[in-house]
C-alpha cells in the first residue's frame, strides 16, 4: 500500500503532538487518551481502555499514587479526553484496538508508547526544538516510541482500507522502558487465539531506508531494587554499636561485579542506582540498591539473578543487617520465527523506500515485548520483532534523539504488506 500525503501528514502531525507530551511509564495518560481519539477516528470494531487492556495483578514498576496524580492532571491541563482520563485511574494506561474482517488469521501488532525520565535537549540544532515540538513535559521520547504508537495507527488505518480478510488486534503497550508493561499485556487475554504477532522498533543503529525483518538475541533482563536495613549509632562516640547498611550495600555493589560469567553465554550486571545514609555523623541504618542482571537466554538471566540475590543477601549478613529484595522488571528472551521474517523481508523488498532490507539482526539489549511474543509461541503461533530504520541524530535514550519522520510511513507500509502476505489459519 503506498503512502498519501494527508495520510502522512496526518501521522506526523501524531507523532509530533505525542512528542511534546511525552509520559513516562505508567503515566501515559495524555498518550493514551490521544491514541484513544485517533482509534474513534477511523472506528474500529473493538476497543479496549486502560484496565480492560491489562492483566490484574501483573503491572511492575508502578510508582506511587501522588505521582500517578501529579501526571494526570498534567494531561488534564494539557486537554486530554475526561472521560478517557478517567479510566484511566491509578496509572492503568494503554489500549488494544480489533478490527474484524471476516475470516482468516488473526494478527496483532504491539508497538510501546512511554516516554523516558530525562531532559531533552534545548539546542536550536535539535529538530524538536526548531519546529516547535519539543516535550513540554520535563520527560522525553528519547527512544522512538512516539514514533511507534503513529505506525500503529497508521497501520490500522491501512489495514482497515485494504482487502485484508481476518482480525487485527493493535496492542499500545505502555511502561515498555522499565520492562514493566510487556506481561501485563501479554496475560490479559487480548494474544488468546493470535495466529501471528509482530512487534517493531524505529533506529537501533540502522538508518531510514533499512529495514530488518527479524531482531534477534534479546537479553532476558530481571530489574530488582534492595533494601537494607541496619541500626544507626554516632559514628564518633559510638562506631561499634551500629549496623552499617550502606557498608552493605558498597559490599555488595563490589561483589555483584564478581559473579563468574557463564560458558553458554552472555551475562550482565549493573547496580544503576545507590543510596542511602542520613548525615556524615550518624551510621548509616538504611540504604539501596536498584540492579540488574540480564543473560543471553533467559537461564542465563536466571543463573545471574540467583547469584545476584546470594550475594546481596550474604552482604547483608556480614555487616550485621538484613536486605529485602523487590522485583522491579522483567522480561524474557526471544527470537524471531523465520515464516514472519520472510514475510517481512519479502514486503521490504519490494518497497521501493527501502533501500537495504535486512534479514536478521541482534539487538543486544532488552525488550518486554518478549513476554507476548513468547505467549504467542507457547500457544502455537508465530511472532517477529521488525526493525524499521531511521536516521537519528543522538543515539537511544540521549538528549539529542531524534526521528527521521519519513520512517513512519516506511514502517506502515512494510508492515502493512507483511500483514497482507500471510497464510489464512493457524501456523
Amino acid at each position: 500500500m503506498s503512502r498519501t500525503t494527508g495520510t502522512h501528514d496526518r501521522l506526523v502531525e501524531l507523532r509530533r503532538d505525542l512528542h511534546r507530551h511525552p509520559e513516562p511509564a505508567w503515566r501515559e495518560f495524555y498518550t493514551t487518551a490521544r491514541i484513544v481519539a485517533e482509534l474513534e477516528r477511523i472506528g474500529v470494531d473493538g476497543l479496549f481502555v486502560g484496565p480492560e487492556a491489562l492483566a490484574d495483578g501483573e503491572r511492575m514498576a508502578v510508582p506511587g499514587p501522588e505521582e500517578l496524580d501529579d501526571w494526570m492532571e498534567r494531561a488534564r491541563a494539557a486537554g486530554a479526553q475526561e472521560g478517557v482520563l478517567d479510566r484511566l485511574a491509578g496509572g492503568y494506561t494503554g489500549a488494544v484496538a480489533v478490527l474484524e474482517r471476516g475470516e482468516g488469521p488473526t494478527v496483532a501488532l504491539r508497538v510501546d508508547i512511554d516516554g523516558l525520565p530525562r531532559t531533552e535537549s534545548t539546542s536550536d540544532e535539535h529538530h524538536p526544538v526548531r519546529e516547535g515540538f519539543r516535550s513540554e513535559t520535563g520527560a522525553m521520547h528519547a527512544c522512538g516510541h512516539d514514533a511507534h504508537a503513529a505506525i500503529g495507527i497508521g497501520v490500522l488505518e491501512a489495514v482497515k482500507g485494504s482487502d485484508f480478510a481476518g482480525t487485527l488486534k493493535v496492542l499500545f503497550q505502555p511502561a515498555e522502558e522499565v520492562v514493566g508493561g510487556g506481561k501485563t499485556m501479554a496475560e490479559s487475554g487480548h494474544l488468546d487465539g493470535v495466529d501471528y504477532l509482530f512487534a517493531t522498533h524505529v533506529g537501533l543503529d540502522h538508518p531510514t531506508g533499512e529495514v530488518v525483518a527479524g531482531i534477534d538475541d534479546f537479553l532476558a533482563v530481571h530489574h530488582l531494587r534492595a533494601e537494607f536495613s541496619g541500626s544507626a549509632s554516632h559514628a564518633g562516640a559510638r562506631p561499634e554499636a551500629g549496623d552499617n547498611a550502606v557498608l552493605a550495600m558498597a559490599t555488595a555493589v563490589q561483589n555483584l561485579y564478581a559473579i563468574p560469567r557463564h560458558a553458554d553465554g552472555a551475562t550482565r550486571v549493573n547496580a544503576g542506582i545507590v543510596g542511602g545514609g542520613t548525615a556524615t555523623n550518624i551510621v548509616p541504618e538504611s540504604a539501596f540498591a536498584e540492579c540488574e542482571v540480564r543473560g543471553e537466554t533467559t537461564e542465563l538471566m536466571e543463573y545471574t539473578r540467583e547469584r545476584a540475590e546470594r550475594v546481596l543477601e550474604h552482604a547483608a549478613a556480614v555487616h550485621g543487617c538484613d536486605v529485602a529484595l523487590t522485583t522491579v522488571g522483567e522480561a524474557p528472551s526471544a527470537r524471531s520465527d523465520q515464516e514472519l521474517v520472510d514475510a517481512v523481508f519479502d514486503a521490504a523488498r519490494g518497497n521501493e523506500r527501502v533501500d537495504s532490507p535486512v534479514e536478521r539482526d541482534a539487538l543486544g539489549g532488552s525488550e518486554d515485548a518478549t513476554f507476548l511474543m513468547q505467549r504467542v509461541q507457547e500457544a502455537g503461533g508465530l511472532a517477529c520483532y521488525v526493525g524499521v530504520g531511521t536516521d537519528h541524530p543522538g543515539g537511544h535514550h540521549t538528549a539529542t534523539f531524534d526521528v527521521d519522520e519519513a520512517s513512519i510511513g516506511i514502517g506502515v507500509e512494510v508492515l502493512t504488506e507483511a500483514i497482507s502476505r500471510l497464510p489464512e489459519g493457524r501456523p
